[in-house]
C-alpha cells in the first residue's frame, strides 16, 4: 500500500499556527490533504501531529490520525526522516502493510497531485530509495556575489566573472514540497536527498512560506494560477 504522511506539529516560530492558519478560505493543511487525496497513487492520507486541534481539522478534511506524535519528535530541531520513520512504525504496529510513503509538507497550497503522480512513476520505475521535486536556481550560482562591509561586491568564484551565464553548469535546490520513499528507506533513516533522485517541477508550484511576505506571495500565486 502507498500512503501519504503529512507532518504537522503545533509549533511555528515565525507564523503563528501556520499549518492551520486560514489560507484563501481553508486551513493551510487542507490543501495538502486534498492534493494527496486526489493522487492516483496514494491510498490513504495520514497526518502526524502533536496537536488535537490540528488532528481534528485534518480529519475534517478527510485525513486519518491513527496516533498522536510524541513530544520528543515535535520540537523545532527534529528533522523529517525520524518523524516519518516513527509514523511508519506506529502504523505497522496497527497491522498496516506499507510499501511506499509520500511525505508531504503541510504548507504546500500550490502543489498539484499530477506532480506527485509524475514523480511517483519515475521513482517506481527506477526502483530508487527516494524521489523529490527540485527547482532550478533562477541565476547561475557560480556567478554568486557577496557584499563586503564597504559595500563593494566580489565574486565567490572569481574565475567565472567573465564567463557567460549560458556557459555555466545548471544547479538545483530542493523544492521543499514532498518526498516519495520506500518504507524501508524511511525506516533505515536513509538520506532523502543523496539517496534519491531529483525531478524538476515548475517553480510556481513551490513557495517556501516562512514569513508574512511568503504567505502573501503564496496567496497571490494561488489566485493567479489556480
Amino acid at each position: 500500500m502507498n500512503i501519504a504522511i503529512i507532518p504537522a506539529r503545533v509549533g511555528s516560530q515565525r507564523i503563528h499556527k501556520k499549518n492551520i492558519k486560514i489560507f484563501r478560505g481553508k486551513p493551510m493543511i487542507a490543501y495538502s490533504i486534498e492534493t494527496a487525496s486526489k493522487s492516483k497513487n496514494i491510498e490513504k492520507v495520514i497526518v502526524s501531529t502533536d496537536s488535537k486541534e490540528i488532528a481534528n481539522i485534518a480529519m475534517e478534511f478527510g485525513a486519518l490520525v491513527p496516533f498522536m506524535r510524541g513530544k520528543e519528535l515535535s520540537d523545532n530541531m527534529t528533522s523529517t526522516v525520524p518523524v516519518i520513520a516513527n509514523a511508519i512504525k506506529m502504523l505497522i504496529e496497527l497491522d498496516w502493510e506499507i510499501d511506499n510513503v509520500c511525505c508531504i509538507y503541510p504548507c504546500t497550497p500550490l502543489l498539484k497531485s499530477k506532480s506527485i503522480d509524475n514523480i511517483y512513476e519515475l521513482f517506481n520505475s527506477k526502483n530508487e530509495d527516494f524521489a523529490f521535486p527540485v527547482i532550478q536556481y533562477p541565476h547561475p550560482i557560480l556567478r554568486a556575489l557577496r557584499m563586503l562591509d564597504s559595500g563593494k561586491m566580489e565574486f565567490l568564484f572569481p574565475e567565472n566573472e567573465l564567463t557567460r551565464t549560458q556557459d555555466l553548469e545548471t544547479f538545483y535546490h530542493d523544492a521543499g514540497q514532498f518526498y516519495w520513499g520506500t518504507s524501508n528507506a524511511w525506516l533505515k533513516h536513509k538520506k532523502m536527498h543523496t539517496d534519491g533522485i531529483g525531478v524538476q517541477i515548475n517553480p510556481w508550484e513551490a513557495v517556501d512560506i516562512d514569513d508574512k511576505g511568503d504567505w502573501e506571495k503564496a496567496e497571490f500565486l494561488k489566485k493567479l494560477f489556480q
